[in-house]
């Protein structure tokens, strides 16, 4: 990478599951990797008190300060915060602005970019094909998709778990140029596989862990290939709909609909701060593209975590659901990753990120709460991730015994 070029981050974890959807601390880079281990997840030893605390007044306010305190040290401009558990007063805040230049405050209806959360859903329509005999998770990814490399031995299962051995494509130095010097191109789901091929692949399938864009641009071609449909159109017909999720959508282009926040990065290529709402998240594809809403995301939560739609039916079955929640551990203590889907000391879901935006949305299943996190930046603060300290600020608070906490890797440029 060229020394005026900085980092774009990786998605995946924090360290391996920030899941940031983004590419590496510097482009090129090797991610971190572990050989895959029995699920964690299990809340510390020293903690102490109920799964998740009353949010009384005293709570709430707590609340406000502790997600102002984070704004301030990381420079966040916008932010808005939902927790909702059954039987308690639910928390929704925004605090900030959506628009640095006009001082449009931020607020709870407005349309976000939520990065890699677009995993959770392309996932989803693959174990919904699991689930009609159309494809099988342990078919080998040759068998619906050309030119892979390993591609006779890499599976579906694999590809989902990130446990491939495929490089990431946004992690190639050419993907980065194309990327920062023209942010509104187009990009084809080729064009996104050529950049991961022209490299080796990491390790043999199935050996290690290793947050890759790239196996979900390969599911997004099997999602199409295997329902005839694109993949937008998939989804919004048999996950979004029957979810009742009308402000979530899979942008053809760089549509965003109205009102929606600005987004803030520095991921460019002389390093300076951009607005980022006009750029084009077709190079995240089934991996990143999606926009939504705080309340669409406090449905998909519990959808995605338990595999059950608001109205009791199923949205894939129980049988694929349990499946998809085998967490292997990762190099993160207390944190494992599923079939898409993560599992960080109890709080199952994802998190997201792309230039200027990043959201988190997590589901506690002992208590059946959820939490929604959106932001209109990407800018990390010492290392980690916004979303991550606004995670961690408010578990700290509300469930002391599930925090959800994902240790900072460290920057290198």
């Amino acid at each position: 990478m060229s020394p005026t070029s900085l980092r774009l981050r990786r998605g995946a974890m924090a360290a391996l599951l920030t899941t940031a959807f983004l590419v590496p601390l510097t482009a090129g880079a090797t991610p971190s990797t572990a050989p895959s281990a029995p699920a964690t997840g299990t809340p510390s030893p020293s903690a102490s008190g109920p799964d998740v605390r009353p949010l009384s007044p005293d709570v709430a306010r707590r609340l406000d300060a502790s997600v102002q305190r984070v704004m301030r040290e990381a420079h966040v401009p916008g932010v808005t915060v939902g927790v909702w558990t059954p039987g308690q007063p639910d928390y929704v805040r925004s605090f900030g602005v959506a628009d640095k230049a006009s001082g449009r405050r931020m607020a709870p209806d407005l349309y976000l970019r939520i990065g890699s959360e677009t995993k959770t859903f392309t996932v989803t329509a693959l174990l919904q094909l699991v689930d009609q005999g159309k494809v099988g998770l342990d078919d080998t990814i040759d068998r619906y998709v050309g030119g892979v490399p390993n591609g006779d031995r890499i599976t579906l299962r694999q590809l989902a778990g990130m446990r491939s051995g495929l490089f990431n494509y946004s992690e190639d130095d050419h993907f980065f140029k194309a990327l920062t010097s023209d942010p509104q191109r187009p990009f084809t789901p080729e064009q996104l596989l050529d950049y991961s091929f022209t490299h080796p692949v990491l390790f043999q399938p199935g050996q290690k862990f290793s947050y890759s864009n790239t196996n979900l641009i390969l599911l997004g071609l099997v999602v199409e290939k295997e329902s005839g449909r694109p993949l937008g159109e998939y989804i919004e017909r048999h996950i979004l709909d029957p979810a009742g999720m009308k402000d979530t959508l899979f942008p053809k282009g760089a549509e965003f609909p109205a009102p929606h926040a600005q987004g803030y990065t520095d991921q460019t290529a002389n390093g300076e701060i951009a607005e980022t709402a006009g750029w084009n998240p077709s190079w995240g594809w089934a991996a990143g593209a999606m926009i939504s809403t705080l309340d669409d995301l406090r449905v998909w939560a519990p959808t995605v975590a338990t595999g059950e739609l608001p109205d009791g039916r199923r949205m894939i079955s129980a049988a694929t659901q349990r499946q998809r929640l085998v967490t292997p551990a990762t190099p993160i203590r207390g944190a494992g990753y599923g079939l898409g889907i993560f599992d960080v000391q109890g709080w199952i879901g994802h998190n997201g990120s792309l230039p200027g935006y990043e959201s988190l949305t997590v589901y506690l299943p002992a208590t059946r709460t959820t939490l929604v996190v959106l932001l209109n930046t990407d800018i990390g603060y010492r290392g980690e991730e916004p979303s991550t300290l606004f995670g961690r600020a408010v578990t700290e608070i509300i469930s002391p015994r599930h925090v959800f906490d994902l240790p900072a890797e460290p920057t290198v440029r």
